[in-house]
């Protein structure tokens, strides 16, 4: 058995190939479901109720898919290019801290600034914050071939002993009773609701947006045509005379911004201040998501409302039939594995010798 290239993918190979992998994710999973002794038809109602059944379930699914569409984007602009960015759980809380830092922190100092000033330079500083995160594995994997899967990956536990050391430090609220977390952000700097009475808030908006700018990116742009090239072959998009190096570090900077805005948009419109709970591994999920939209930008939407509609809804299932919240996590990464095996199948097909 061995497996041949195609010469030509179809577009429906491309339209099914997620689709069926989630599918066969879901068939997976219903032999861990029937494990723990529940029907199978009732978890997943129940999974799908939960994440998706009304407006409330709606509400919960939108807010928690804000933080992984923008880490789902990030990782997208980075594989794109072949800069596989691991790092996004430290650029998200890198982003969270410099918002604060920017937006609660003079608190007492005599400064004062209105928030039309202050909320775009919060957003800034969170978007540098993370884009500085990833352009320095980015600059040692292009000019000393430094494995960026390493460095992005230790970068991820560096930021968050940072992140515990200011917490505990110069950037902890004194009103807390001794709980580790940031002062608050001013309220005039919090994202409005989109919806009233619910948690959905105006990020969802920013969400959406940047996803559709980074689309027209990869699509009209020259930087997107750099970015293709790069990442189907560095050295070939070099000789054909791609700027390899300035595409990197473009990619490096808007992949960490995304990140970085997704610490930033989470601190401004769900928590306002910041802790070492913030995020239960948005970062990571993020390459999930990635993957199951093919990296593709306006994909990426779809995929994090049904990650976060499978995140949601198994709180619902866990409570109705015991079925433990832990079979979601077992969804997403199941469904990742039988994504990137659909890929392969989309571009290479087996042949038995």
């Amino acid at each position: 058995m061995r497996l041949e290239r195609r010469h030509e993918t179809s577009r429906a190979a491309l339209v099914l190939a997620p689709i069926g992998a989630v599918a066969f994710t879901l068939a997976i999973s219903a032999l861990l479901v029937l494990w723990a002794g529940a029907p199978v038809g009732r978890t997943y109602a129940l999974l799908l109720q939960g994440g998706f059944g009304s407006v409330f379930a709606w509400s919960e699914t939108l807010t928690r898919a804000i933080p992984l569409i923008l880490t789902g984007l990030a990782a997208t602009v980075a594989f794109k290019a072949r800069l596989f960015n691991i790092g996004g759980e430290g650029q998200l809380y890198a982003g969270a801290l410099a918002a604060v830092a920017v937006g609660g922190m003079h608190g007492g100092t005599g400064f004062e600034a209105s928030p039309w000033l202050l909320f775009p330079l919060m957003m800034i500083a969170a978007a540098l914050a993370g884009a500085l995160m990833l352009l320095g594995p980015a600059l040692m994997k292009n000019k000393l071939g430094v494995d960026e899967v390493v460095t992005t990956l230790l970068i991820n536990f560096i930021v968050l002993l940072a992140v515990s050391a200011m917490l505990d430090g110069p950037m902890k609220d004194p009103t807390a009773m001794g709980w580790p977390q940031s002062v608050s952000l001013q309220s005039d700097l919090e994202l409005g609701k989109l919806i009233a009475q619910t948690r959905v808030h105006t990020g969802l908006v920013w969400a959406v947006s940047l996803a559709v700018i980074v689309w027209a990116i990869f699509k009209h742009t020259v930087l997107g045509f750099d970015i293709r090239a790069v990442g189907a072959n560095a050295r070939a998009a070099a000789f054909a005379g791609v700027p390899v190096t300035r595409t990197v570090v473009m990619v490096a900077l808007l992949s960490g911004a995304l990140a970085g805005l997704a610490g930033a948009i989470e601190v401004a419109g769900r928590t306002s201040y910041v802790t070492l709970d913030m995020s239960p591994g948005y970062g990571y999920t993020g390459i999930v998501i990635a993957m199951l939209a093919g990296l593709h930008p306006l994909g990426v939407i779809a995929a994090g409302v049904f990650v976060a509609g499978v995140l949601v809804g198994a709180d619902t299932m866990s409570r109705a039939v015991g079925v433990p919240t832990y079979i979601a996590d077992v969804i997403v990464a199941a469904s990742l594995i039988a994504v990137l095996v659909a890929t392969l199948l989309t571009q290479f097909r087996v042949r038995m010798k």
